[in-house]
């Protein structure tokens, strides 16, 4: 193409965030801080849920397994961005690239869709409370999990396919701390047009398709909370989803612009910085939204850790 060279690189670039040497420490200890404070809030919620009979039910089945995926969700990322803060190297190999851009895909996929599905347990709990126990058994919860992760699997699966194939010629610099998509796209020398095709049909049907289940979900139980007759009542319903819908609001807005259109959003610089968001900060959130907005989870981790 053009005369350009279209042998395949070995290994890519990841440029990061450009630091001098007094901030390059300080950018290391944060990170790490970050990182290991996410692992250790989500290894405690899941440890809280296992240890807890009150909370063996399926909503707290679904923030377990929330946690349980987080936490790979940051070990994909986070461990290469500490390192390469303070290292010159700042390589990784091709195989190496598409591996960390299948996990992280299917991870993002995966949550989509199981914040949809905790969406659809509260509007079940809420608005057919005397149905609820009879429909969300073990074996129904157990499926819905397992076909969350199918999900992200097949849809990353698919995108990697079109994506490894792709040439990258002598353009070995990645513009971003990790392998996402835009930037693969962005540094590809040959026609890249199927594979954003495929990427944006599948980023409708995986964000597009589980919003509008938040959305409508949370449009029934508004509905259903507002004929309650007592302040007291609502409050107490509204309580039981309010964390969920803190963190579907949260992954959401900082994940839905950027995977909307990938290769457009690659152009502004911004993009390293909206990313940060989803995959550093919201993940450290999620876990204390959930302690600090959930009587239940509150009273448990008292429980576990004071009353003995």
């Amino acid at each position: 193409m053009g005369g350009r060279n279209e042998t395949k690189v070995m290994y890519f670039i990841l440029l990061g965030f450009p630091t001098t040497g007094e901030l390059q420490l300080l950018l290391f200890s944060a990170l790490l801080l970050v990182y290991l404070l996410t692992v250790l809030e989500n290894l405690l919620i899941i440890l809280i849920i296992r240890k807890n009979h009150s909370l063996q039910n399926p909503m707290y089945l679904f923030l377990g397994n929330l946690s349980f995926l987080e936490i790979w969700y940051v070990s994909v990322i986070e461990p290469k961005m500490i390192m390469d803060v303070l290292s010159h190297d700042k390589r990784i190999s091709f195989q190496g690239c598409m591996v960390q851009l299948h996990f992280f895909v299917t991870l993002v996929c995966t949550e989509y869709v199981l914040l949809a599905v905790m969406a659809c347990d509260r509007f079940l709990a809420i608005c057919n409370p005397l149905r609820y126990p009879l429909i969300m058994r073990h074996k129904l919860c157990a499926q819905l999990v397992a076909g969350c992760w199918m999900c992200g699997l097949t849809t990353s699966s698919i995108k990697l396919n079109f994506i490894a194939r792709l040439s990258f010629c002598d353009v070995d610099k990645i513009n971003h701390y990790f392998c996402d998509i835009s930037p693969l796209l962005n540094i590809s020398c040959s026609d890249s047009s199927s594979a954003e095709l495929v990427d944006f049909i599948l980023a409708l049907l995986v964000i597009m398709v589980p919003l509008c289940t938040v959305v409508a979900s949370y449009i029934c139980i508004l509905v259903t909370v507002l004929k309650i007759p007592s302040s007291q009542g609502r409050q107490k319903v509204f309580s039981t989803c309010s964390s969920h819908l803190t963190v579907v609001i949260l992954f959401y807005s900082t994940t839905l612009f950027t995977y909307a259109h990938p290769k457009l959003m690659y152009t502004y610089r911004a993009n390293k910085l909206v990313s940060v968001l989803y995959t550093v900060v919201v993940p450290l959130l999620n876990p204390l939204i959930y302690c600090l907005r959930n009587k239940e989870v509150r009273f448990a981790m008292r429980k576990t850790f004071i009353c003995r």
